[in-house]
């Protein structure tokens, strides 16, 4: 299934990191235990097996004006804000939202996207949910 997000003009928003391979995550999460440690580690990246990218639902976006950066800085951005107000319009939502590590176990994470589905996103933006809340599981 393809999904396609239509965004106005004069934002420079770009998919960098979609689906994963099992290979290719464990490749990830073994260089953020080799730069930090296991436990840094387990806060920024999914061990393989367990990441929202190897399911082909999550999508890491960014923009030129964080130099294609994962980075909390995004969520200034004109980009970050339009993918906060209207992501949800189109099923996604911010998987790791701000102030929530401790339910969702990750970091904040304002690129990381996740589809859920038009009614689900709707609600969890609404409602300033976590999916593990929505789902009941926090």
């Amino acid at each position: 299934m393809k999904i396609y997000l239509k965004k106005p003009k004069n934002l420079n928003l770009y998919a960098q990191s979609g689906y994963r391979s099992y290979e290719r995550q464990e490749s990830i999460f073994a260089y953020y235990v080799e730069r930090s440690g296991e436990e840094k580690a387990s806060r920024v990246s999914a061990n393989a097996g367990h990441s929202e990218h190897q399911t082909g639902l999550a999508m890491d976006v960014t923009t030129p004006e964080v130099n294609f950066q994962l980075v909390t800085s995004f969520e200034d951005t004109p980009e970050g804000q339009w993918i906060k107000e209207n992501a949800a319009q189109f099923g996604f939502i911010i998987r790791y939202p701000k102030d929530k590590e401790k339910i969702t176990g990750y970091q904040y994470e304002p690129w990381h996207l996740r589809f859920v589905g038009k009614e689900p996103a709707k609600v969890i933006h609404e409602q300033g949910l976590t999916l593990e809340e929505y789902l009941g599981f926090e």
